[in-house]
C-alpha cells in the first residue's frame, strides 16, 4: 500500500511536508492491486495547523483527538491492514478555514489541483479504478474536478452530507468525467440545519437551487438516506448494519456512525457487488422532508405495570 497526503496550495497540488514532486510520488500508484481512493475533508481544516490538520485527524491511520475523537478513514476504508490487494490511499488536504464563503472559493481552486492528481493517475494506468470520498465541501471539490478530467477518470464518488448545489451536481455529472462515473449523494436529515445554512450563506448558482441533501436526480447518481430507518432495514438485508441515528442534529454522522465507512468501502472496494441499479431498486425512491426529524415527536417509553414499580 502506498499513502500519499497531497494538499491543495491554489490550483496546485503539494505533497504535505514535502518539497518532493508530486507526479514522481504518484508514479509508484500505478504498481499493485487494488483501487486508487482518494479522500477529501471538508469545512474547518487546515493542513499543518497543529489543531485543525486533517492528516493527523481522520486521515490518519492513529488519529489524534482533536479537534474532537474521530474514526481513521484510511482504516475503516480498508488500509494499513497488510493485505496484498489493499491498493492506494490519497489523503487530499486544503485549507478550508475561515468563513463559508472563503472555504467555497478555496474548494472551487483545490479542486482544480485535484484534478491535476486523477489525470496524472488516468495518463498512468487508464484502467486503474480510481474513487472519491469527500464529506461536506470535500464533495464540492470533487465535483470541481470532474469539469477538469476525461471521460472515465472517476469510477465512483461518495458525497457524504455535501454542500454542495442541486444544478451544480447535475451539470458536473453532465461533463465528459461525470457521464462515466457514479455518484452516491448519502444524506441525512441529521444534517438539515447545515444544508439551510448553506442555503443561507452561499449564492446558489440558479434561482431556487437547492443543497443535494434534499436529493439528486440523474441517470448515474443516486441518493441515500442513512438515517431513513427503511433505507438502514434493507441496507441490514444486504450485509452492512449501520444502527439507527440518535441524534436530530450532526454534520459528521455519516461518517462517524458506526458501520457507515465499511458500507462506503465495499461500495469503492467491490462495485461489481453493489450495483447503482440493484441498490436504487432496494433503497426508497425519495428521501424524507427537510426537517422531518427535527420536529418529530420524541419517542416515550409506556408507563411500567404498577406491580413493577412496587
Amino acid at each position: 500500500m502506498a499513502f500519499l497526503r497531497i494538499n491543495a496550495v491554489g490550483e496546485s497540488p503539494r505533497l504535505h511536508g514535502s518539497p518532493a514532486d508530486v507526479n514522481t510520488a504518484l508514479d509508484p500508484l500505478v504498481e499493485g492491486d487494488g483501487p486508487i481512493i482518494i479522500m477529501i475533508h471538508g469545512f474547518k481544516y487546515q493542513p499543518g495547523n497543529p489543531h485543525h490538520c486533517p492528516h493527523r485527524h481522520i486521515f490518519s491511520l492513529d488519529p489524534d483527538h482533536l479537534p474532537w475523537k474521530a474514526p481513521s478513514w484510511p482504516r475503516q476504508l480498508g488500509f494499513g491492514l497488510g493485505h496484498a490487494d489493499e491498493g492506494h490511499a490519497i489523503a487530499f488536504g486544503w485549507n478550508s478555514r475561515g468563513t463559508l464563503l472563503q472555504a467555497q472559493a478555496r474548494a472551487l481552486e483545490a479542486g482544480r489541483a485535484l484534478a491535476k492528481v486523477v489525470a496524472r493517475l488516468h495518463e498512468m494506468a487508464p484502467e486503474r479504478p480510481v474513487h472519491i470520498i469527500g464529506h461536506s465541501l470535500g464533495a464540492d471539490i470533487a465535483l470541481e474536478a470532474l469539469h477538469h478530467l476525461p471521460r472515465n477518470a472517476v469510477d465512483r464518488i461518495i458525497s457524504l452530507t455535501g454542500a454542495s448545489y442541486q444544478s451544480r451536481a447535475l451539470s458536473a455529472l453532465e461533463t465528459p468525467a461525470g457521464s462515466t462515473c457514479e455518484l452516491f449523494n448519502i444524506t441525512s436529515r441529521e444534517n438539515d440545519p447545515f444544508d439551510y445554512l448553506f442555503e443561507l450563506l452561499t449564492p446558489a448558482p440558479r434561482r431556487g437551487d437547492r443543497a443535494i441533501g434534499q436529493g439528486l436526480m440523474a441517470r448515474n447518481a443516486l441518493t441515500i438516506q442513512i438515517d431513513c430507518l427503511e433505507t438502514l432495514k434493507q441496507l441490514d438485508t444486504c450485509g452492512f448494519a449501520i444502527p439507527h441515528p440518535r441524534r436530530r442534529v450532526c454534520h459528521w454522522s455519516t461518517y462517524t456512525r458506526a458501520g457507515t465507512l465499511r458500507f462506503y468501502k465495499n461500495l469503492m472496494r467491490s462495485p461489481e457487488a453493489t450495483p447503482l441499479a440493484s441498490l436504487r431498486n432496494q433503497l426508497p425512491e425519495r428521501s424524507a422532508s427537510r426537517w422531518s426529524r427535527i420536529f418529530a415527536p420524541i419517542p416515550r417509553q409506556a408507563p411500567l405495570p404498577v406491580w413493577q414499580q412496587t
